[in-house]
């Protein structure tokens, strides 16, 4: 499986938990938003970014699968 991650940003309200348990693929912006690149989540990562996606409290994470159907 190849994901990718999104972030919805009307819901995200810049809690920032999301950066702290993925800090390898997210940052956060200046007012802690957070930053994801356009990158296919690395197999090793794949574990905490679910985790994060189920973290985050206002359900703004969001893990795409990047096949195409």
């Amino acid at each position: 499986m190849s994901a990718r991650l999104r972030v919805n940003p009307i819901a995200c309200k810049a809690h920032g938990l999301c950066a702290e348990l993925l800090p390898e693929l997210i940052r956060l912006d200046d007012w802690g938003f957070p930053i994801i690149e356009d990158e296919p989540i690395p197999p090793e990562l794949l574990d905490l970014a679910r985790r994060a996606v189920e973290v985050c409290p206002t359900l703004a994470l969001l893990l795409e699968d990047d096949r195409e159907d």
